[in-house]
């Protein structure tokens, strides 16, 4: 009888120990579930925040240098301006002077390659459409290094009442060297180019959008060195890494011939 009792009492023992052991071993299971989970719902959000950021950067590459508009502006209503024809280039080089802040900096327009974007840009600064006017973005990070131009209104939203394309003499390699000069434009429409453009004071590459890259009309000759020890190397006046210049950047005119 003694025994029997015994028996049973070890089969409530090892029944317990048995429930115990499956409870350990379920919440065990639980917890290997939960940081698999947690692990990968890690992982996903460490994806999505490199691919935001890639995301961020790409949309902010390709969505400019700039994003000029169309729209008039109070300097494009007091003169009406018209998109001149391309043979205006004349299908040769242009020498110049673009002067910013009494920095006077050599320049030359390829006509040949960008007939359109040179003949509007000599037509805009024969009309002394530059003079005067800002350059009311500067970019300092490593590799994308421009001064944006050309804006009548001063914040990136002007020009000179109407807009044009299609995108011209841009590079495959999606590489614009120091010293190169070219057309801002919305991303994506290659439409919208006006009056606004860019220096590029460092080697920088902008990825092309579905529109393309960005047209180049040439290269600064001489005085890009005073300009980024002047201009450029005082930063943006809030000190990000994109923003309107520390230093107040103008135009004082464009001379071409």
């Amino acid at each position: 009888m003694a025994s029997s009792k015994n028996d049973e009492k070890r089969v409530r023992r090892d029944r317990a120990r048995l429930r115990a052991y499956q409870a350990r071993q379920t919440v065990h299971e639980h917890r290997r579930k939960r940081r698999i989970r947690d692990n990968w719902i890690a992982g996903v959000l460490v994806v999505l925040v490199a691919v935001g950021a890639s995301f961020a950067q790409v949309f902010y590459f390709t969505g400019g240098p700039g994003s000029p508009e169309a729209a008039p502006s109070p300097s494009a209503t007091a003169q009406k301006y018209s998109l001149p024809d391309a043979s205006l280039a004349e299908d040769r080089e242009w020498t110049g002077t673009l002067t910013i802040n009494g920095i006077p900096l050599g320049i030359s327009l390829d006509g040949k390659a960008a007939p359109q974007g040179v003949s509007n840009f000599v037509y805009l600064s024969q009309e002394n459409f530059y003079a005067d006017l800002s350059c009311h973005r500067l970019t300092t990070s490593e590799g994308f290094g421009v001064l944006q131009c050309g804006d009548p209104n001063g914040d990136g939203s002007g020009g000179p009442g109407y807009s044009w394309g299609p995108i011209e003499n841009a590079p495959d390699d999606d590489v614009y060297p120091a010293g190169t000069i070219a057309m801002a434009r919305q991303g994506n429409n290659g439409e919208s180019m006006g009056s606004q453009f860019f220096i590029v004071y460092e080697d920088t590459t902008i990825p092309s959008d579905q529109a393309g890259g960005y047209t180049v009309l040439g290269t600064v000759t001489s005085g890009l060195d005073d300009l980024k020890k002047e201009v450029i190397s005082k930063g943006t006046a809030d000190g990000s890494a994109d923003g309107p210049p520390a230093v107040e950047t103008i135009i004082s005119g464009i001379t071409v011939e």
